[in-house]
């Protein structure tokens, strides 16, 4: 028999803030941050800043902030290409290993480019077994096609779709749903209990990947949050949104507190008890002889 998910307490779900989130500025500047405005721990994007690179210097930024790094984002993005190594399976050797030094539950990793045909061949595999390896999970991310005018191409492999294919762990990203116009909800549907961790951010179904502070787009952002409460969802909330027209370091700040308000407001607010006459409209509580019975 299939056991029942056991609805959370708002305060189980950790909601931390990716330092992808504050580009241009540094992973130092994340952790900074994070400490500063109260957020559960970060997720490293493991990018061009060598700090990010540096798991003592990781370890150290976060025994000094008292900061948690929750997550580990694996070297994927075209600007990463030589970050760790030139060969896909050892930058995800290196993120699982950096993981497991920092005390990180998960390694995040987009599906491959469609120009790394062997690495995607052997994608789902691969991850599979290096998943067997480890108590880390390696939570593949929802990615979209790329559009330029009237014109598509199709950039992953084997899916930008992931819940196309088998994995043990998904992440759902809300601005690359919001890009790719699918029905986020559904595709949550579709990862059930496999949903591992989520970034959320928000988009308005623009060609460019937005990621929106929630609740400046149209992506369902609160109802996943209440969707994850009652579900049990065992997995982190990352702030992964952009500042990068953040005229000042107090309009970034604002715009990553707002984003932290927002979340932890929803969180909270779904883990409510719901009053018993809540949903009954006004009209099914008038007399029969009003309601027309």
């Amino acid at each position: 028999m299939a056991r029942t998910p056991r609805a959370k307490d708002a305060k189980d779900v950790k909601v931390v803030l990716s330092t992808a989130s504050v580009y241009p500025e540094s992973t130092a500047t994340a952790f900074e941050i994070a400490a500063r405005l109260g957020y559960d721990g970060v997720e490293v994007m493991v990018w061009t800043d060598p700090v990010s690179q540096d798991v003592e210097a990781l370890r150290r930024l976060s025994d000094y902030h008292q900061v948690p790094v929750r997550a580990v984002h694996a070297p994927c993005l075209l600007i990463t290409q030589r970050v760790w190594s030139t060969d896909p399976w050892v930058k995800l050797q290196r993120a699982r290993d950096a993981a497991e030094r920092l005390g990180a539950s998960t390694v995040v990793v987009h599906p491959p480019f469609r120009w790394q045909r062997q690495y995607a061949r052997d994608f789902v595999g691969g991850i599979w077994r290096m998943a067997d390896e480890t108590d880390v999970r390696f939570a593949v991310e929802n990615m979209y096609p790329w559009r330029y005018r009237d014109r598509e191409m199709l950039a992953y492999a084997p899916e930008w779709d992931v819940t196309k294919d088998d994995y043990r762990h998904f992440t759902i990203d809300l601005s690359h749903t919001a890009t790719s116009r699918s029905d986020t909800m559904a595709m949550v549907d579709r990862m059930g209990d496999r949903l591992g961790h989520v970034h959320l951010a928000d988009g308005k179904g623009s060609a460019k990947d937005e990621h929106l502070v929630p609740g400046r787009g149209d992506q369902p952002c609160a109802e996943l949050l209440e969707r994850l409460v009652h579900t049990g969802f065992d997995g982190h909330v990352v702030i992964e949104v952009n500042t990068r027209r953040a005229m000042s370091a107090a309009e970034r700040e604002a715009d990553l507190a707002e984003a932290l308000a927002f979340t932890r407001r929803h969180l909270a607010a779904a883990a409510r008890p719901v009053p018993a006459d809540r949903g009954v409209s006004k009209l099914s509580r008038m007399p029969d002889t009003l309601s027309g019975s």
